[in-house]
């Protein structure tokens, strides 16, 4: 009689760092949370998550739950189109996972009550999350080729202490903010370090790649109607260009900014005095 060898479990068949961001994402942990708790990008745990779920023969995180729990590999999955199967299904989650992120700041935006801090934070929260940024700021437009950085989320303290110290300020012409206050369009920086402007004496570009440690950045104008509102920019520590999709998340989240700064702004002319 033939013997049947036992099925492998995930703890055989995965690395120690493969079995770590498998657990971690079972239990809903984000990409962007993983990353930053094993000091690695994004994109890597969204790369070792379609190796595990290939290695695992799985085609969603409930089946990857339950693998790590102790259950047998699927039977019907071939192995050679293990890799294709990984891919469809993280797309997939990753689409849902974006669904939800903006249904959630539109339900953000309704129940503010005009507490525009509150909201601001948790929709640049959806964006670096989603877009695989470090970090992210909103900066309000005054005019003339004026800024200000009203919000912020996950910026390094020295950069934070220089945009605070600045107030309003006007940005230099050849710098991502600069060149959106003229053209009204997405500056998509692939390497900050990269453009002729960081070898001037620009302080923006200087704040921005040695205080902020930001390598490649993409800045979304705000526009309300044909007033320029102001700019949504979320940085990657790392040269990573942003892609089409990430651009395209980015300017939904900038879109939804300005809804929610009208909002503010509505609510707080009603609670103005005549």
């Amino acid at each position: 009689m033939r013997t049947v060898a036992p099925a492998l479990s995930p703890e055989d068949i995965l690395s120690h760092r493969e079995i770590e961001i498998a657990r971690a994402y079972a239990k809903g942990d984000t990409y962007q949370v993983i990353a930053a708790r094993l000091c690695i990008a994004p994109s890597t745990v969204r790369t070792h998550l379609a190796a595990i779920y290939r290695k695992l023969e799985v085609s969603s995180k409930l089946d990857l739950h339950a693998r790590l729990e102790g259950a047998p590999p699927q039977a019907d999955i071939k192995i050679d189109h293990a890799a294709v199967i990984s891919e469809l299904a993280l797309s997939l989650e990753e689409a849902l996972r974006r669904e939800q992120a903006l249904a959630e700041v539109l339900r953000i935006i309704s129940r503010s009550d005009g507490e525009i801090d509150a909201v601001m934070s948790a929709i640049l929260g959806f964006a670096l999350d989603l877009c695989e940024a470090e970090f992210g700021i909103l900066f309000a437009y005054h005019g003339a080729g004026r800024y200000e950085a009203s919000h912020m989320r996950g910026i390094p303290g020295p950069f934070r202490d220089w945009l605070e110290g600045q107030g309003v300020f006007e940005p230099g012409g050849q710098t991502g903010l600069g060149r959106l206050a003229v053209n009204r369009a997405l500056v998509n920086i692939f390497d900050v370090r990269a453009e002729e402007v960081f070898q001037t004496d620009d302080p923006l570009r200087y704040a921005t790649a040695i205080l902020g440690g930001a390598r490649s950045f993409v800045a979304i104008p705000m526009m309300s109607g044909d007033t320029l509102a102001g700019a949504f920019t979320i940085y990657r520590q790392s040269v990573r260009p942003f892609g089409a999709q990430s651009t395209g998340l980015a300017q939904t989240f900038a879109d939804q900014s300005v809804i929610a700064l009208e909002n503010a702004r509505m609510v707080g002319a009603l609670r103005s005095p005549c």
